[in-house]
């Protein structure tokens, strides 16, 4: 009796596996266990908590709208926020920021940070001429 109700309960919560997302710039993997039918931005929002709470590098935020997340074997498009996590039946993904659209500068502001920019990149060039290469 006692084992059919286990069952019953297991049946009504899905399956639960381990999942790997691998973000891009950090040095491994997160590992977490979801359920199947987690929607994708739920398994994103985990991801992100438990970068942050781990302290990893690159410091990423938790706008879920920032991010895309990809499965390698699906293609190229990245995984809607709305689908389930298991219905690709795969368990390895890749959590990348979405792309930023370049903002348009007006030509005042442009010309103002070319001259800023450019006495930083001449003074980097001449201290980069100006070390010593010791020779063997």
């Amino acid at each position: 009796m006692l084992l059919s109700k286990q069952k019953k309960n297991q049946v009504g919560k899905g399956n639960r596996f381990l999942i790997s997302i691998t973000v891009i710039g950090s040095a491994g993997p997160i590992r977490f266990v979801v359920n199947e039918e987690e929607l994708v931005a739920a398994v994103m929002d985990t991801a992100l908590k438990s970068y942050a709470r781990e302290g990893r590098l690159p410091v990423l935020g938790s706008d879920l709208n920032n991010f895309v997340l990809y499965c390698p074997l699906a293609g190229i498009d990245g995984l809607s926020p709305w689908e389930t996590i298991g219905s690709l039946g795969v368990r390895n993904f890749m959590l990348c920021k979405k792309p930023q659209a370049e903002k348009v500068v007006d030509d005042e502001k442009s010309m103002t940070m070319a001259r800023k920019g450019s006495g930083s990149w001449k003074a980097w060039f001449h201290k980069s001429r100006n070390l010593k290469v010791s020779s063997h």
